[in-house]
């Protein structure tokens, strides 16, 4: 799952409307951010297989530090821990906990048995990705429920914050579909950088796009 992530990260901006969407993204994509760092030491592993599915042509052979959900629930913890220290805000420190324990939720749905519950042990999954359909038609409706909350909690203050939301939802769509419907990736590397960078972006981007929304009054 990509887009559904990020319906996750939009729709935390308004239990958490003191933290950044860059934050409430981080959090809901956190399993795919620190994965391609774990590819690239090789503590975990991806293969390029076509075909493996009809959504992708990734076999995912080992991903017990990014995706187990023992892993997503150690991490979120970690993730909820350091924003209550922060901000001593022990509701957003648990929606955005929340957050990343999400990933295992929505992936145990999309991927095939794949998903561990704890490093080494049994994985599961209830293959969504078979059908192209029915992933993208809901994948798109939760990624336009979670940005209509969003747009709900928060205002343009400029044309940054209404035109970079519209560039970042574009951008969003544009990479989905790309990698969806694209060619397979000619290699390992380029999925670890890749993947890498283009959360870098997505993230940089929706902070940038935020500083320039504010919180709808009456909204919590």
């Amino acid at each position: 799952m990509f887009l559904g992530h990020f319906a996750v990260g939009f729709a935390a901006k308004r239990a958490v409307p003191e933290a950044s969407l860059a934050t409430g993204l981080l959090a809901a994509q956190w399993a795919d951010v620190v994965w391609p760092i774990f590819l690239i030491t090789g503590l975990e592993t991806v293969r390029i297989a076509p075909g493996n599915t009809a959504m992708t042509p990734l076999d995912f052979i080992s991903y017990p530090y990014s995706h187990s959900l023992l892993a997503l629930a150690l991490w979120a913890a970690g993730f909820g821990g350091i924003y209550f220290w922060r901000r001593r805000d022990a509701l957003g420190a648990g929606v955005l906990a929340g957050a990343v324990l999400s990933h295992w939720l929505l992936d145990f749905a999309t991927h095939g048995p794949d998903m561990p519950l704890v490093p080494g042990g049994a994985r599961y999954g209830l293959g969504l990705w078979r059908s192209v359909p029915a992933t993208v038609t809901i994948e798109l409706l939760m990624f336009a429920a979670g940005l209509a909350v969003y747009l709900r909690a928060t205002k343009a203050l400029d044309g940054v914050g209404r035109w970079g939301l519209i560039g970042l939802v574009t951008l969003m769509v544009v990479f989905y579909f790309g990698a969806a419907f694209g060619p397979p990736p000619p290699s390992i590397a380029l999925i670890q950088w890749s993947a890498l960078a283009g959360a870098a972006l997505l993230i940089a981007f929706a902070g940038w796009v935020d500083r320039h929304r504010a919180r709808r009054v009456g909204e919590s």
